[in-house]
């Protein structure tokens, strides 16, 4: 079938429209992901167990065999799964479904006597919690946190571009202290790498302690192990996770909420940003690139919408509620297990997706924007009311102490003219000759204060 087709038979955008997102996180948060993942957890206990545990059985193996038996993990492919799945079709249970297929493949190799270790010791949730926690570790290192970081050096490169770029500013709507275009693209570069640091501080954790958590199979069989240390060593070592000591019969998915929270808070700061540009662009302080054969709206030929960025919002919403979902869901247990969190896990892709998608909206918006010099300099030029600000603060320095009023008086609900400026600081008898003429030559687009430092400030 062609891969139209296909395409236009999905459920999800991100099997479709946007199917560049499936094809960046499929290897990460797929069916095919989870299973191969946990192959790669049921081959690494089975190794862990040959290296470390004592027994006449283990000891039979030949170690120069070690690769053999790590290719059934490494050569993992899409006839492994087809596999897997036969066997789950009878077996109805999709964790004892792998541990049957390496079964087979141990066999295969010779070492028919491993079958009885493969999965000892284990329940099915410390398959899972160890293959959900490298899919997400997995999932955020590489395809996550990389075009997260490119958002936030892609902001820094513009605050850099236009560190100098004076801009009237608006708080409340209004115009207020002028800034620069490259201040406030600095803000988020900081925001966002800020967000990042924190997220990538969250320890991804896992267990293997058995049914309810307290090593009691394992333990029965080899007495005389010390299994705190050896979980701990097989996790962090053989599995390169983070150990959690203490916990029922699953991994109590704090980590992973604390994960999508942050996912979340990064995503709320690129809808700031979206809803920023928007509205840059509406008072044409930027102008959109148009691109040739497209379409910006089917009755009104002159648009060109700022579609990408309203785009991006959505996939925020969808990923944001996603990752709530799934925060709310996921610490509740009842007792020391039900099979709720399972289901809902099975949805922690579409959270990085639409996360992903955003902010490629957001990426291809920004590139398809140019600031519009002249626009920013004629607002600037009309708002000379904004320089009440640093007149007063310079008469509260003399010892003014209605200086607020004055201004105020002067210039509240008014459209001041340049003129009238210079009029009233020039009736300034009370300054300093010196700090007469550095408001007599201020200009509203020279009234940036440390903008311009700001913006070109090392915040790696």
């Amino acid at each position: 079938m062609e891969k139209l087709d296909l395409e236009c038979k999905t459920l999800c955008p991100l099997d479709g429209r946007y199917v560049g997102i499936k094809e960046a996180l499929e290897d990460y948060f797929s069916e095919y992901a989870l299973v191969k993942y946990r192959v790669y957890v049921e081959i690494q206990w089975l190794k862990f167990l040959i290296e470390n545990i004592k027994s006449p059985v283990l000891s039979d193996f030949h170690m120069e065999d070690m690769p053999s038996l790590e290719a059934i993990a490494n050569t993992f492919d899409i006839h492994s799964f087809r596999r897997i799945k036969e066997i789950e079709s009878t077996t109805r249970h999709d964790v004892k479904a792998v541990e049957y297929f390496i079964d087979e493949k141990v066999k295969d190799l010779g070492y028919e006597a491993l079958q009885s270790f493969v999965h000892i010791g284990c329940t099915s949730e410390d398959i899972n919690n160890t293959s959900y926690a490298c899919m997400i570790k997995d999932g955020l290192e590489k395809v996550w946190l990389p075009k997260a970081r490119e958002v936030a050096s892609y902001m820094d490169a513009l605050a850099i571009k236009y560190q100098g770029l004076p801009m009237l500013a608006h708080t409340h709507g209004q115009p207020a202290t002028p800034t620069t275009v490259g201040k406030e693209f600095k803000v988020y570069a900081y925001r966002f790498l800020s967000s990042l640091s924190h997220l990538e501080s969250i320890e991804i954790k896992a267990k293997s302690n058995g049914a309810t958590g307290n090593y009691s199979a394992i333990h029965t069989a080899f007495p005389h192990v010390d299994w705190q240390v050896y979980a701990r060593k097989f996790v962090e070592e053989y599995l390169h996770l983070n150990f959690n000591p203490l916990t029922t019969q699953i991994e109590s998915h704090d980590y992973t909420c604390h994960i999508l929270d942050g996912i979340r808070h990064f995503n709320n700061i690129l809808a700031d940003l979206d809803v920023d540009m928007w509205l840059y662009i509406s008072m044409e302080y930027f102008k959109q690139i148009p691109v040739k054969g497209e379409v910006g709206s089917s009755t009104m030929p002159h648009k060109v919408n700022p579609i990408r960025f309203e785009n991006s919002e959505a996939n925020i919403d969808m990923s944001n509620h996603i990752c709530v979902a799934l925060s709310n869901k996921l610490p509740k247990s009842r007792m020391q297990r039900d099979l709720s969190d399972s289901s809902s896990q099975r949805n922690l892709g579409l959270a990085f997706g639409y996360s992903l998608q955003a902010m490629n909206e957001t990426m291809n918006g920004l590139s398809k924007c140019v600031v519009n010099e002249e626009k920013l300099a004629h607002d600037l030029n009309e708002k000379w009311e904004v320089l009440a600000e640093p007149i007063q603060t310079m008469l509260r320095k003399y010892g003014i102490p209605d200086a607020y009023d004055t201004l105020k008086e002067l210039t509240r609900g008014k459209n001041i003219s340049k003129e009238d400026i210079l009029t009233f600081v020039k009736g300034l008898d009370v300054l300093s000759n010196e700090d007469r003429q550095r408001l007599i030559d201020m200009l509203p687009s020279s009234y940036i204060g440390l903008a311009k430092e700001l913006a070109s400030l090392s915040i790696k």
